[in-house]
């Protein structure tokens, strides 16, 4: 396997810049540019110099690691270096033309930990999303992914449903009557059944990273996408006195209350000739259907179920109706209010603060995992298949087996020195 290289820190100028280093030629290649190494997991002051030509390109840290004791799994080093863009171009320029040396692709040294062992597939997804997180709440609930909070609850049941393998094992191999088995094994697989039931229960991690999807809607001409720049506090969507102005749905990704906000202004709901504006009014309507939580600016009694009532333009339409909120992009009046009630009904879509929550695919694989262990049976033979389907999904969910097609995608939402 060849040994690769990147830049790991950001892009310069930068004040220090991390370049890493990882494979089996790792140590060899940085002692012909930095002379002797430190031990390991130590770090030392070197000069780094061109082996070609002695030439002197930087003074830096370097720190040395020995496999498997490394974030790879590997062999590594990182050059500490000043982070000037001739500096690090430099220190590229010269690795790059070592034998056994190759630019590293996006996520090859995440991969590589995946590959050796280091992490699994469910701590590489939460590195991901940590990379990914702009509000405090997607940080810590990647963060808590990425440390292995899935993992370790993984491998518990993992522990588990090997021991009740066994169990039906060995009620295959000495009971001659099947309707004979062990009552405590069944108790111990509906009792992994209620846990699994349990995590799937909770918030998923979609609302999270996408952003909890707010929905306004409401007839043409109700303060739709004032409201949408008043909130936004930029003046994204266009408003006239024309009916039918907003066309297409125009969406504004925010935090409220640090909570991820998708807020999405929609075409005026009515009967329209116009096959342009039809197409918009289709597409509000699907939007208002799949919205978390709908705002809706129109007639209370035509409001969908579970909306908001939101008495738009209340400085000009005078008191709201009973149950509705007066609000007022102009004048800021019921504005507060109305992103404290949307904060208050995004919380619960959204997993509590910390919380290890799960994403489509590790969703998919538990639910494969429950439903196996669910199917109703005494029989020895079938509850062993069952557990044996159970530990197949549980493989996939962590990436020890069937997750080729995962792999590539994953990895590549990585920068190159991840």
């Amino acid at each position: 396997m060849d040994t690769i290289f990147a830049l790991s820190s950001g892009r310069p100028p930068a004040a220090i810049a991390v370049i890493r280093i990882s494979g089996a030629v790792a140590h060899e290649a940085a002692r012909r540019m930095a002379g002797l190494l430190p031990d390991a997991r130590h770090a030392a002051l070197r000069e780094l110099r061109d082996p070609a030509t002695c030439e002197r390109l930087d003074e830096a840290l370097v720190l040395r690691f020995d496999a498997p004791a490394s974030s790879t799994g590997e062999d590594s080093v990182e050059f500490h270096c000043h982070g000037g863009r001739a500096v690090v171009d430099a220190v590229l320029r010269t690795l790059g033309q070592l034998d056994g040396l190759r630019e590293a692709e996006p996520g090859e040294f995440t991969r590589r930990a995946f590959e050796n062992g280091r992490i699994d597939l469910t701590e590489a997804e939460g590195l991901a999303d940590l990379i990914e997180a702009e509000t405090e709440s997607q940080r810590k609930a990647a963060l808590a992914l990425a440390e292995g909070g899935l993992r370790r609850q993984l491998t518990e049941w993992q522990d588990r449903l090997l021991d009740l393998s066994a169990a039906a094992e060995r009620a295959i191999d000495y009971d001659e009557d099947d309707s004979a088995i062990d009552p405590s094994l069944l108790t111990g697989v509906a009792a992994l059944v209620a846990e699994l039931d349990q995590w799937l229960a909770r918030p998923r991690i979609e609302p999270l990273k996408d952003g909890v999807r707010v929905v306004v809607a409401g007839p043409p001409n109700a303060g739709k996408s004032s409201l949408v720049n008043a909130v936004a506090g930029v003046e994204r969507a266009i408003v006239t006195d024309v009916p039918g102005t907003t066309r297409d749905h125009i969406e504004v990704p925010l935090a409220i209350a640090g909570l991820p906000i998708l807020l999405t202004d929609t075409a005026g709901l009515r009967t329209t000739e116009d096959q342009v504006e039809a197409i918009g009014v289709e597409r509000a309507n699907q939007l208002a259907a799949a919205a978390d939580i709908l705002l809706w600016l129109g007639e209370p009694n035509a409001a969908p179920p579970g909306a908001i009532l939101v008495h738009a333009r209340a400085d000009m339409r005078g008191p709201a109706p009973e149950g509705s909120l007066a609000v007022s992009a102009k004048t800021g009046v019921g504005l507060t209010e109305l992103l404290d009630r949307v904060a208050q009904a995004a919380k619960p879509l959204l997993p509590g603060e910390g919380a290890i929550a799960l994403n489509r695919r590790q969703a998919k694989l538990l639910a494969e995992a429950r439903d196996a262990l669910a199917t109703p049976t005494r029989e020895a033979v079938l509850v062993a298949e069952n557990l044996r389907l159970a530990r197949g999904a549980f493989d996939r969910l962590t990436g020890r087996a069937g997750v080729e097609d995962v792999l590539d995608t994953l990895f590549s939402r990585f920068c190159l020195g991840k």
